[in-house]
């Protein structure tokens, strides 16, 4: 067999080995960092160096832990310092009017307790008792029962110990006090109002709408009707005979002699010297029923006419 001829070997200084031959030149990008540069180890400058490292820049494992401590506390009261700034900036306004409300609220409590001192010390006491509203009471008795409170502060008049004086008056239906400083004290009174005299064994006593005896004396009282009323003071017909009186007009309330009723619906008046009777009938529409009455002995005065019938008010009779 014929042996194939051997391929032409290039020239002997062609032949240099691969170690011998230069590497392959590689483009690089502008921006490549060149890691076959040497590399100079940094150093903090002396003034900078505060956390005890090496004069080369490499600190200690505990000197660097404590300097990122202290950096952070630094940092973070700087925070707040900034935070407590801004917060006061903002809240100015709310500053300024709490201030204000707490010296307003302070002078004001300031004159409250002042007033009060006041009001309750000798500056203010009572020196003169008025008593008014009365026609039938003795102004000297009531306010000599009133003499314990002379002296007293006008604020601390003791209210039960004045009703405990002017219970002893049986005209007194209800009072009022009022202080006038600074050292006045007004009784305002409201007296009972007598609708006649009933006959009694002890003679004749004089009650009020509510069968209050407020006096007694052996004769009829002037200027009272008499009542004739069955069951007494605490009959139906005894207060609907009350509620009548109360109704009528001063001019015909002082022409009343008498006042009669068995039941509350047949309320009978006696008028004057004549005699003439006023059939009222219940105590009902006893407003309505004065005025027509009123009307009636305008037209014919009691000395001519011999009875008034107002039972109803819309037909007013006269006999």
């Amino acid at each position: 067999m014929r042996r194939p001829s051997p391929l032409p070997q290039p020239p002997a200084s062609a032949r240099a080995s691969k170690a011998e031959r230069p590497a392959a030149r590689v483009p690089r990008h502008p921006d490549a960092v060149d890691d076959t540069a040497p590399v100079t180890p940094f150093v903090r400058p002396d003034d900078e160096r505060t956390d005890g490292g090496r004069a080369d820049g490499v600190a200690s494992g505990d000197d660097g832990e404590t300097t990122r401590l202290r950096d952070v506390w630094r940092a973070s009261r700087a925070r707040r310092r900034a935070l407590s700034a801004e917060v006061k900036r903002f809240t100015v306004r709310q500053r300024r009017r709490r201030r204000v409300w707490i010296g307003v609220g302070a002078a004001f409590l300031v004159t409250v307790l002042g007033t009060a001192g006041a009001a309750y010390s000798p500056l203010f006491a009572v020196e003169r008792i008025d008593v008014v509203g009365t026609s039938q009471l003795d102004v000297a008795a009531v306010t000599a029962a009133l003499d314990a409170q002379m002296g007293t502060p006008l604020a601390m008049v003791d209210d039960s110990a004045v009703k405990a004086a002017l219970v002893r008056f049986p005209l007194v239906e209800s009072y009022t006090l009022e202080a006038r400083p600074p050292h006045d004290l007004v009784v305002r009174i409201v007296e009972r109002t007598p609708i006649g005299a009933m006959q009694t064994p002890a003679g004749f006593t004089v009650v009020d709408a509510a069968g209050v005896a407020l006096s007694t004396t052996p004769d009829a009282p002037a200027g009272q009707p008499v009542l004739d009323i069955a069951g007494g003071t605490d009959s139906a017909a005894f207060h609907a005979a009350g509620r009548v009186v109360r109704a009528l007009p001063d001019a015909i309330r002082a022409q009343v002699t008498a006042v009669s009723a068995s039941t509350p619906d047949d309320v009978t008046l006696t008028l004057g010297a004549s005699g003439s009777r006023v059939v009222w009938g219940s105590a009902e529409r006893s407003a309505e029923k004065a005025v027509v009455l009123d009307r009636l002995m305008a037209k014919s005065p009691p000395d001519r006419a011999k009875e008034y019938d107002v039972t109803s008010p819309e037909a007013g009779v006269v006999r």
